[in-house]
């Protein structure tokens, strides 16, 4: 996962197309669970290519950056990277067939286009060179599934699949955050993806677990002859309220052995309509790794742990206005390249346009208990602050 990117001028005309694309397109909204639920007309009587399904997602923004810095670049920012610029942050197109019941068997596919999110998210190995570098394309999600006719239904997913543990996701038409910038325990805390297999079972309609084995975070071709494992518990007690558990674990250093463990604690409550709570906990630790310059240098064991809290109030049923408030610490400078307590709190109004369309702001502000932000004269500040506009179509 990269720490800092690089950013260069993009086609403001291909993302200003893309905005108007957004307000005219005439599709509708179709619903869709991400583990596989079929739409109501999906049945396994159904020939197979009635089965399938075309959904898809396009955003698009333009972010501003009260410093001005130099670079043009946000800086400690996972998507929203650029200064000043019109981007397309992704356009997402899904063919599936999702699972309709016990011994069936399905697929799916995520293809990812955009200035913003590929070249981010993208796995070594894959879309991802020796150098690190990606383009603007991924396939942050290419598995086959099957159902054993086991209890309630052993589930297994083959291939490459986005990570369970976090809060927040990389975006899709099923399901996009409330806050149109990602959090900093999303970029550096957590992988994006894995790739190997995934077994999930529901134990009652209250309780589910997961286990998995994967070649480790971020990368379809492994890096080393280890492997990572991961697992998840995850209860809903009651209607308005979840909570989950998940555990990383495996070796994820180029050619070593050193272990590096993730614990990550997601809970949700909706004491009423019109309300949503949630709150995001990681801590992660890691053995023997080799610090940037920027931190120091040298080898080190590291920790690194942050929390994350949400609110999201429905003011009416088109328009509603989340908070997001968060700390991340990096002693050793291991996630993001310099030792540094991070911290952010994000505005983001949103107005439901129609079913399928959604426009929403997005103020924010960093802080760094050192000097890490560019200004527009090349010092550096302890503050960020941005405001960006965001617009998401669905189909």
């Amino acid at each position: 996962m990269p720490v800092l990117l690089d950013a260069g001028p993009r086609r403001a005309a291909a993302g200003l197309a893309f905005m108007v694309v957004l307000f005219l397109s005439p599709s509708v909204l179709r619903a869709q669970d991400p583990a596989g639920t079929p739409p109501e007309s999906a049945t396994s009587s159904s020939p197979w290519y009635q089965q399938i399904s075309v959904d898809g997602l396009i955003s698009t923004s333009l972010s501003l950056n009260f410093n001005q810095p130099i670079s043009r670049t946000n800086q400690f920012r996972i998507f929203d990277v650029d200064d000043d610029s019109i981007t397309l942050d992704e356009l997402e197109l899904v063919v599936q067939r999702p699972l309709s019941g016990p011994s069936q068997a399905g697929f799916r596919v995520d293809a990812l286009a955009g200035s913003a999110v590929p070249k981010v998210a993208a796995s070594a190995g894959l879309f991802r060179d020796e150098n690190g570098k990606a383009q603007d394309f991924d396939l942050p999600q290419v598995f086959f599934s099957y159902s054993a006719p086991v209890g309630r239904g052993l589930r297994f997913d083959v291939g490459k699949f986005v990570t369970q543990v976090g809060y927040e996701v990389i975006g899709g038409y099923e399901d996009y955050n409330d806050n149109a910038s990602r959090s900093l325990l999303f970029g550096f805390a957590e992988p994006f993806t894995h790739t190997g297999l995934r077994i999930t079972y529901p134990f009652s309609e209250r309780v589910s677990a997961l286990f998995m084995l994967v070649n480790g975070w971020d990368n379809v071709r492994d890096n080393n002859r280890g492997k990572t494992v991961g697992a998840q518990l995850a209860f809903a007690p009651t209607g308005r309220a979840s909570v989950s558990v998940s555990y990383l674990g495996g070796p994820e250093q180029n050619d070593a052995s050193n272990m590096r463990h993730l614990l990550d604690l997601v809970g949700t409550w909706k004491p009423n309509g019109r309300l949503s709570l949630a709150t995001n906990y990681d801590y992660g630790a890691e053995a023997r790794v080799p610090l940037a310059a920027t931190a120091g240098g040298g080898i080190e064991d590291v920790t690194w742990q942050g929390i994350a809290g949400y609110a999201r109030v429905d003011l009416t049923a088109r328009f509603f206005v989340t908070v997001r408030a968060e700390r991340f610490d990096d002693p050793q400078g291991a996630r993001t390249g310099c030792r540094q307590t991070l911290s952010e709190v994000t505005l983001t109004p949103a107005f439901r346009v129609r079913p399928d369309v959604v426009v929403r702001g997005d103020l924010r502000r960093d802080h760094s208990d050192r000097e890490v932000f560019e200004k527009e004269d090349g010092r550096f500040g302890r503050n960020q602050v941005t405001a960006s506009l965001n617009g998401v179509f669905v189909f």
